[in-house]
């Protein structure tokens, strides 16, 4: 249904291999492992891959925020503990492993068996990421039967711009995901804007990611989004555009959606029925506050 996570996710195939030569032990902490990540890839690696890969970085933290700010758990060293996520197109792990970190039961899916055995071999430095992350080579459509209203969380980066059938996508995200429970989507506008910017700048000029990565097409107005999801039983809390600064290389909120933007949702359930993803939109407007200017 859709083609394997996007461009950053599978840049950190080469990310996580270049770790699991150098180094066996896992980074402890979020923070420790984006700067790893950063680290060990070289400069052309770096340049090359500096608006993906620094943009679902940003995009990790702000949703990794944002769940602590909502989480009702207070382990210590565990805030998400007993919080299950799926991560849809999860790529090489990058994000599911942070997650893992925070105390989360964690699922990544993604159709490309080769994303899958890089993320597993990198889980596997990690006693505890390999007790709280599992992953599977399959598409949304192929775990609905086996995971009907299973998930707290579910988290699709950089996923819906490759989607064939959008509608039915948000479909088997409510069918798994429970009632009250988040949907965090990151994704592209439609607009003669991010046509300039993300395929003729960044794909034909400077080849940030591979020409023919992103169909224009396909891109999808968050008006459009919006409405499927409250057509399939969504609510939408927030909706935040994300801008990059190419000269700094770094990512922050802003108020224009015109490129990309994120978007967070949560299912309808039963009155006054609450998940551990569920409070009050003035949180959530807080921590998109305190993220604002945010680079990695």
């Amino acid at each position: 249904m859709w083609s394997g996570g996007g461009p950053a996710r599978a840049l950190t195939r080469t990310v996580w291999r270049r770790r699991a030569a150098g180094d066996s032990h896992a980074d402890l902490s979020f923070q420790a492992g984006m700067r790893g990540t950063l680290q060990d890839c070289n400069w052309k690696t770096q340049l090359k891959a500096s608006s993906t890969l620094a943009g679902l970085l940003f995009k990790m933290k702000s949703s990794i925020d944002t769940l602590l700010n909502m989480s009702n758990n207070y382990h210590l060293g565990s805030p998400l503990s007993g919080v299950k996520i799926l991560d849809v197109g999860c790529g090489g792990g990058l994000l599911s492993e942070p997650l893992g970190r925070l105390g989360a039961s964690v699922t990544g899916i993604d159709p490309l068996e080769d994303n899958i055995r890089t993320a597993d071999q990198h889980k596997s430095f990690d006693p505890v990421l390999a007790q709280r992350i599992q992953y599977k080579s399959s598409s949304l459509e192929e775990i609905v039967e086996e995971s009907m209203e299973t998930f707290d969380v579910i988290v699709a980066s950089e996923v819906v711009e490759h989607v064939a059938d959008l509608e039915m996508f948000i479909k088997c995200c409510s069918q798994v995901l429970k009632p009250g429970g988040s949907l965090f989507i990151t994704t592209v506008n439609r607009t003669q804007l991010s046509y300039v910017l993300g395929i003729v700048v960044a794909e034909k000029i400077l080849g940030v990611v591979p020409e023919g990565t992103h169909e224009w097409e396909k891109f999808v107005p968050p008006e459009d989004l919006e409405r499927l999801l409250e057509s399939n039983g969504f609510s939408v809390k927030t909706v935040n555009g994300m801008l990059y600064n190419p000269l700094w290389g770094s990512w922050s909120w802003t108020e224009s959606t015109s490129i990309n933007y994120a978007m967070h949702a949560v299912k309808s359930g039963a009155q006054g029925q609450s998940s551990p993803t569920d409070a009050p939109s003035e949180m959530e407007s807080k921590q998109h506050s305190d993220t604002a200017g945010t680079a990695v």
